[in-house]
């Protein structure tokens, strides 16, 4: 692949040498971007963006008998528009959590103290005005990257948008994360290759930026990535701090950054044991760790070093400490003294007041955003879930071949029970050999067999089958929210509606030739009452309706403890 390197732009990164992944290069990217800013027309004001500041943050979360165990203690620090702020430390320091607290996305049993401000303000942001990049990529795997986006546009535009300028909006994302190329290769192909890791980092970053938010947090983007890799996703967050008149405030969680990426933020905060070592400019950091006796190796990567010091997880070789006698901990108090005592936080701590006392200037955030219709989007989803079960062989054409096979498998079995005395025990039998799992191919089956049919008895069959699926899979999500040991025994009695109801569907009309000297035939009642003790006090149509209505039941229930779960495991102090 060539480059395009214009005269004003220095390349000195081996990794834009190395990158062969993208069509577009981000240096010639870059330079047009900043070509632009420099043409006096193409000026524009930029808006405000989003101030963002905590101070003396803890979290803690229930710790069984043993009281509540901290998790992030005392973190002051703050982020501004048209930066990066990156968020470093070993695994389990807090990283994701600290995260969760800024987004508000903690849980209930999660207790929250300090201020968390927005432009100095006690507030909530607006639809669409932040956004949130997960480290799981949960789109669906069959869709194509403009199909995904696509589909998401019209989940988060207002119905006042036209068609024609959500699908502009969404191909202009595409541009922005460099995904033009792959608009119409799968996410993950079948039979095809599919996109790589970083793309589909990259994808799930242009779907949360489609509304153009200007505070975006990412938790771990680079999470599986090669160096190669990491370094391009991350270009591409970077160039959107400034980008088409919006500033945007950029917090992401990092765990491991390749030189070339550390050199991308703007700011770092690094944490260990949920407390803070460092705040402050990344610049600055080397100086730090140098004037605490913790300089970093020439030729080394400097946020590899700081984790190697600060990680208490590990022994600290003698080359780590520079021959100065010290364990992990002494070493991580060292430096936690040493900032809280630093220019460096004191400067922080006025950053973060002159943020607050400018409250009034920077004003509250716009509150008028909103998404499509309740309507809209349960069309959209079904038409997107249609297109990845269609999609998807193992949901689709392997249950249909699946079910061709079972029903002509049981109609064979039972095939031409016959009408007389003695096809009762086989007929019924064949009843309780259908599974809701064969749904409507199943009606295949009393066609072979010779059983009573009818269109009316058809649509009932297959009413039933279907009030059994949604009756099972209504208990099932409402003991799944509240036991997680599979395990655990419930007995819910309901299936008798549902034979009560195949059998008077099945035999009600049916008369069968007796067996005895002397017999006629065998009425229906008689089948129901005497061999099977079927309650006849009531209509067919009354058990389907008590099944339905069991349905319902079950929904709300599972609507119910859904809302209530996370208040009922912090009442408890511990999960269910």
């Amino acid at each position: 692949m060539s480059f395009v390197l214009h005269p004003t732009v220095e390349c000195n990164s081996p990794m834009i040498m190395q990158s062969n992944l993208e069509s577009v290069s981000i240096v010639e990217e870059e330079a047009i971007i900043k070509c632009k800013e420099r043409d006096p027309s193409n000026k524009k004001k930029e808006e405000e963006g989003i101030f963002l500041t905590w101070e003396d943050l803890q979290v803690t979360v229930p710790n069984g008998r043993k009281g509540r165990k901290p998790i992030l203690q005392g973190l002051t620090g703050y982020a501004k528009p048209g930066q990066l702020l990156a968020i470093i430390g070993p695994s389990g320091c807090g990283k994701s959590t600290l995260l969760d607290a800024l987004a508000g996305r903690l849980g209930s049993s999660t207790k929250q103290t300090g201020k968390i401000l927005i432009n100095g303000h006690r507030q909530t942001l607006a639809y669409g005005t932040s956004a949130y990049v997960t480290h799981d990529d949960a789109a669906l795997t069959t869709l194509t990257v403009g199909e995904a986006v696509y589909y998401s546009a019209h989940l988060q535009f207002p119905d006042s948008m036209s068609n024609k300028d959500k699908r502009e909006r969404a191909d202009f994302t595409i541009r922005q994360m460099g995904l033009q190329d792959a608009t119409n290769t799968r996410i993950e192909g079948c039979g095809s290759k599919g996109l790589s890791e970083g793309q589909k980092r990259r994808l799930a970053i242009c779907i949360e930026i489609l509304t153009s938010p200007k505070l975006l947090l990412l938790d771990e983007p680079t999470s599986g990535l090669d160096s190669a890799a990491s370094y391009y996703v991350m270009s591409r967050i970077a160039t959107l701090k400034i980008r088409d008149g919006i500033k945007r405030t950029i917090v992401a969680s990092i765990h491991q950054p390749s030189s070339e990426v550390f050199e991308l933020f703007d700011n770092l905060c690094l944490l260990s044991s949920g407390e803070t070592v460092y705040f402050g400019p990344t610049s600055d950091a080397n100086q730090f760790f140098a004037s605490n006796g913790f300089p970093c190796p020439p030729l080394h990567n400097p946020s590899d070093h700081f984790l190697r010091i600060i990680n208490k997880d590990f022994k600290l070789d003698d080359e780590e400490c520079f021959h100065i006698a010290v364990t992990k901990e002494e070493a991580v108090d060292i430096l936690m003294k040493s900032y809280k005592s630093s220019e460096i936080s004191v400067q922080l701590q006025k950053e973060v007041a002159a943020i607050g006392e400018s409250e009034s200037e920077y004003g509250f955030i716009e509150r008028n955003r909103t998404q499509a219709a309740f309507l809209t989007q349960c069309h959209i989803l079904i038409r997107r879930s249609s297109v990845h079960l269609f999609r998807d062989a193992s949901n689709y054409w392997l249950r249909l071949a699946m079910f061709v096979v079972a029903a002509i498998s049981l109609g064979t079995i039972f095939f031409d029970v016959g009408s007389s005395n003695a096809s009762i025990q086989r007929g019924t039998g064949l009843l309780c050999c259908f599974s809701p799992d064969f749904h409507y191919p199943s009606r295949w089956i009393p066609s072979i067999c010779g059983t009573n049919e009818g269109v009316e008895r058809c649509l009932y069959f297959s009413s039933v089958l279907f009030a059994c699926i949604l009756w099972v899979e209504s208990l099932m999500m409402v003991v799944a929210s509240i036991f997680s040991n599979p395990n655990t025994n419930i007995t819910v009695c309901g299936g008798i509606y549902a034979f009560q109801g195949l059998f008077k569907n099945e035999f009600i009309g049916l008369k069968l030739a007796s067996d005895q000297d002397g017999g006629t035939y065998i009425s229906d009642k008689e089948i129901l009452t005497k061999i099977w003790q079927v309650e006849m006090g009531h209509s067919k149509w009354v058990d389907l309706a008590v099944l339905l209505g069991i349905i319902v039941l079950y929904r709300l229930v599972f609507l119910a403890i859904t809302k209530c779960k996370e208040k009922i495991k912090n009442s408890l102090g511990s999960s269910i």
